[in-house]
Order: C-alpha cells, then sequence, then structure tokens
C-alpha cells in the first residue's frame, strides 16, 4: 500500500449543488424539442408549453424544531460554522428526486424539511454526533449526493421531535492507495466524478458510472447497492467493496480483512444495502482497475425484444459479456429514450442493443470479436460505432427529460426489477400491464418503455419508464400505479428493486421479499446498532 497524505479533488470537479426541486443543475435543463412537443400533442393532447416554477425564497418550510441546547450540543461537535438552519439549505435537503419528491416540491403548502444540517468532519465527528443524539433523542437521516428515488431521505420523524440531515460531503479524500493489490480507500462523502479524478491521478478508476454518477457519493453507493452502466464489465458497487468503516450510535465497525473468508457470515453485507439505518458508512475502500487503454464501440439492432434478451443471455452465460450491455425494447428503442439515433439515415427499428468494451488494445479486440458472433449468430443486426457513442455521451441527461415532462403536465416515472432468464418475459409482461391497466382505469393512457441494463448468468434487471398524462393529483395517480406494479412484482417472482433500494417507497414489500422471519432478524440487527431507533426512521425495516 502507498503511504500517501489523504488526498482531495480539485476545483475541476467540484462538487456541484442540484436545484431545489428538479434533477440536476441548471444547466442542464433544456426546453423540450419539437419533435417531443409535437408527440405530446399527438398522444396525449398536451400542447408542451412548461408551467412556471416558484423560486426556492418563495417556497414555504415547516419551522425548524431544533433546540438551543441541541444546537449547542451538535456545534460543539463540528463547529458552529458546519450546522444551518437555514430555510435554502434545509429546503435542498428536505428529500430525493422521484417524481413524487418533485411533485411535493411543487405543491403550494408548506414543505416539510430536516430542522438543521450539520457537517461532520471525519469519522469520529459521525461517532460524537451519533451517540449526542442517540441520548437526547434526535433522528438523523444521512445525505449523501440527495439522488434517492425511493424516499430513502425523507426526514421521517415519527416520535422524535427534531430531525437532522448529516451531510457528508466534507468526507470527501483518498486516503490509500494499493496498486499491488488494486484497491484504494475512499471518503463517503465523495462523488463519483470526484472520485474517478483523485484515483485517476494515480493512473486507476472505479468504473462505477449510475445514471446518478454525477451527484451521487461513494457512500451513497454502498448503502444502496448501486449498479453502474458498466456492471456487465466491473460488477455493482457491492461487488466492488472491500472493506468498510461504518459509524454507529454503538460504537464503530470496522469490517473487511481479505478478498474472502469463512470467518462466519460477511458482517459487510449487513452494512451494505442498509440504507443509513443500521449505522452511517464513512469510508470503503474498494476493487479498482487501470484506466482503460481503450474503448471500443458497437450497436445491434434485434427483431424483438425476446430475441435480444436471448442474444444478451447467451453472451453472459458463454463469459463473453462487454463492459456495458443494455438492450431496450420496442417503445424504449422508437421514442429514443435510449439515446438511439439514426443510421444511414434510416431510423433504428426493432430493439436497439449497446455495447461497449474496455481494457487494452488486443482484450478489447479479443472480446469484441468474440461477442459480435455471438450477437450476430443469435439475430442481431450490427449497426456501428455510432449509437452506442451517441447513448454514451447522454447517458446522465435522462433525468433532465423527465423534469421536463413533469414541466408540461407529463407524468414521467421509473421503476425497476430483476429476476431469472427463464421468468424475464413473464415479469415484463405483468409489469407492464399492472401499470397499463391502473393508469387507464383512472383515464390516463401510459406509454410504458423497459430495458434491460444489467446482467448475470442467471437472469437480468428490467427498468421500465412509464409516461403519462397528469390528472389533477399526480402524487395520488403514480401511487395507485406504483402499488399495482410492486404487487405485480411480488406476485411474478420479481425482487420489489434491483439498484433503486427500499427506503419508504418500497417498505411494503419488505416483508414479502424476505419473509417474517428476515423482517424479524432485520428488526434484531436494528435494536443492537441502533436502539433509540434514530437513523434513518420509517426506510428500509419494516
Amino acid at each position: 500500500m502507498v503511504e500517501m497524505q489523504p488526498e482531495k479533488s480539485g476545483t475541476a470537479t467540484a462538487r456541484p449543488s442540484m436545484v431545489w426541486d428538479a434533477w440536476g443543475v441548471p444547466a442542464g435543463h433544456q426546453p423540450l424539442s419539437a419533435q417531443i412537443r409535437g408527440l405530446l400533442a399527438q398522444v396525449f393532447g398536451i400542447s408542451g408549453e412548461p408551467v412556471a416554477r416558484r423560486d426556492e425564497g418563495d417556497v414555504p418550510l415547516r419551522p425548524t424544531a431544533l433546540t438551543a441546547a441541541d444546537r449547542a450540543g451538535l456545534t460543539a461537535i463540528v463547529g458552529d460554522e458546519h450546522l444551518t438552519t437555514a430555510d435554502v439549505d434545509r429546503l435542498r435537503h428536505a428529500g430525493g428526486k422521484s417524481t413524487p419528491d418533485l411533485l411535493r416540491r411543487r405543491e403550494d403548502g408548506p414543505q416539510d424539511a430536516p430542522d438543521a444540517i450539520v457537517f461532520p468532519a471525519d469519522h469520529a465527528q459521525v461517532l460524537a454526533l451519533l451517540a449526542y443524539c442517540a441520548e437526547h433523542g434526535v433522528a438523523v437521516v444521512p445525505f449523501g449526493g440527495g439522488t434517492s428515488v425511493v424516499g430513502g431521505l425523507d426526514p421521517v420523524r415519527g416520535r422524535f421531535g427534531t430531525v437532522i440531515a448529516l451531510d457528508l460531503r466534507r468526507l470527501d479524500t483518498l486516503t490509500d492507495v494499493d496498486p499491488v493489490s488494486g484497491t484504494a480507500t475512499l471518503g463517503a462523502g465523495l462523488t463519483g466524478p470526484q472520485a474517478e479524478e483523485l484515483l485517476g491521478a494515480h493512473g486507476l478508476s472505479l468504473g462505477h458510472f449510475p445514471q446518478s454518477f454525477e451527484f451521487a457519493t461513494i457512500g451513497g453507493f454502498a448503502a444502496t447497492r448501486s449498479s453502474g452502466q458498466a456492471s456487465a464489465g466491473y460488477g455493482r458497487f457491492d461487488d466492488m467493496v472491500e472493506r468498510l468503516r461504518i459509524a454507529t450510535p454503538q460504537g464503530a465497525v470496522d469490517l473487511g480483512r481479505a478478498p474472502a473468508s469463512a470467518a462466519g457470515p460477511d458482517l459487510r453485507e449487513l452494512f451494505v444495502g442498509s440504507e443509513g439505518t443500521l449505522g452511517i458508512i464513512t469510508a470503503v475502500t474498494v476493487r479498482v482497475h487501470p484506466v482503460p487503454e481503450t474503448v471500443a464501440y458497437q450497436a445491434w439492432s434485434f427483431p424483438d425484444f425476446a430475441t435480444g434478451a436471448a442474444a444478451l443471455r447467451a453472451l453472459v452465460q458463454t463469459g463473453a459479456a462487454p463492459t456495458v450491455l443494455r438492450l431496450s425494447d420496442e417503445a424504449e428503442t422508437g421514442l429514443n429514450l435510449a439515446r438511439s439515433a439514426d443510421v444511414g439515415g434510416e431510423p433504428i427499428s426493432g430493439c436497439l442493443a449497446i455495447t461497449t468494451y474496455e481494457g487494452t488494445e488486443a482484450h478489447v479486440a479479443a472480446r469484441a470479436l468474440e461477442a459480435s458472433g455471438l450477437l450476430a449468430a443469435a439475430g442481431g443486426t450490427a449497426l456501428g460505432e455510432a449509437p452506442a457513442q451517441q447513448w454514451e455521451h447522454g447517458r446522465f441527461a435522462a433525468p433532465y427529460l423527465r423534469d421536463a415532462l413533469l414541466d408540461v403536465g407529463v407524468l414521467c416515472e421509473t421503476l425497476e426489477t430483476a429476476t431469472t432468464w427463464a421468468n424475464l418475459a413473464n415479469l415484463k409482461v405483468k409489469v407492464t400491464g399492472a401499470l397499463t391497466d391502473a393508469l387507464g382505469a383512472q383515464g390516463t393512457p401510459a406509454l410504458v418503455m423497459c430495458h434491460i441494463s444489467h446482467t448475470y448468468p442467471t437472469g437480468a434487471s428490467l427498468y421500465f419508464t412509464v409516461v403519462a398524462k397528469q390528472l389533477d393529483d399526480p402524487i395520488a395517480q403514480w401511487r395507485v400505479a406504483k402499488s399495482a406494479a410492486g404487487d405485480a412484482i411480488v406476485a411474478a417472482g420479481g425482487t420489489i428493486t434491483h439498484h433503486h433500494a427500499v427506503g419508504a417507497d418500497h417498505r411494503p414489500w419488505m416483508s414479502a421479499e424476505i419473509g417474517d422471519l428476515g423482517v424479524r432478524v432485520l428488526r434484531a440487527v436494528k435494536r443492537e446498532l441502533d436502539p433509540a431507533g434514530i437513523l434513518n426512521p420509517g426506510k428500509l425495516v419494516p
């Protein structure tokens, strides 16, 4: 391991602050194209004219409930300059970025928000803050990048009079690099770009690029079992985790001594995916790899989704999967939501598949040759590099389009699941039908699109995008559809979430996911680590 002083990212990747009522930063928000506006008029009878949004200074908030005594106790740990009760800061920590989150922020009434935002400097301060909050009955919501889409950041008070957001942005250093073993230790508050900048200075990369990459944090990736768009090549984030450092109200936990161990159950699994309900992850040692020497791109078209899915299965089960492997169904391909592009002046028909390959020149060439042969044999038609490169260029932009649709009265939301290859078609039909029926019964016909973006030898994920005209109460409208989809997922044998986590939104289905005994085990762990119940109330644990 390299002996080194902790390194911070530079100004080139300074942490961006997301806007309060939408995804991302102002520069990312663009008006809808004439093509999309025309489509909205044709399908939904919507003009495409956006409604005016409020300035954040005009948003009424629930008054802070932080007492003078609690302010004094918290600032004694972090310093007065690292605690704020300013409305602008509280509003920006009021929740995540799901469609219901953003719709709630557009409502006229007072908004709920944490009573204070606290910015600890290090692991020791997080421990001290949790000890104080446990003793004084203050609920704590860990806050990384603020990108949750499942209600994971809602300031649920429950029986607590005060709730604070614990913003981890100051835990933003690279502390260890081991190029021999291929590991690095990153602070939980580093964003994806900041982590890549620090690792890149050592010729390394993590290779984890979820759609939330520009804003989400290392701690958030671990706490939610994030899965990036290059998961076919590098695995999910939980596959990359070697060691964890966690602060709990009962003390510190340091886990992970070797690449593999038979010393009982792997306790890292208690905290990876725990969503801040069992402890707060402060540092993660991850598996890293050299920055790729080259990247190759190839897009494919398949006549239908079943043929494309069978082709992806053949790749994965043969061990020939590329770094990125995804397949859009007919609807998603046709509406350009998969960043499909014209090829030779002709629209892409059927289902668009994207493949990319990273590594050395020789390794990339060999993998691309093998995979291309398998995809062609399975019924694919090669489309060249351009559609894959265009997808990569716009791969983080889809949430901005969602927000633009919300502005003109279109409901747009996503959900995802996973199952075995044998059950994939059945699950897709059942979830699509549940969403279509639930929205259609409310008088709002829906367009449901789907893609595969994460694959395994035994199965794959399904990621759905749903578009419909908004009703007068779009939150209630979506709640009906989401409930129908969740029930359909469980009934059809899928998981209630593949990579979006549980939060508050998926919590009603946790008993079906892990069983009553599993729920009791989870509650028992919670009681041991967080007996006062201060950690992220109302999330994950039924």
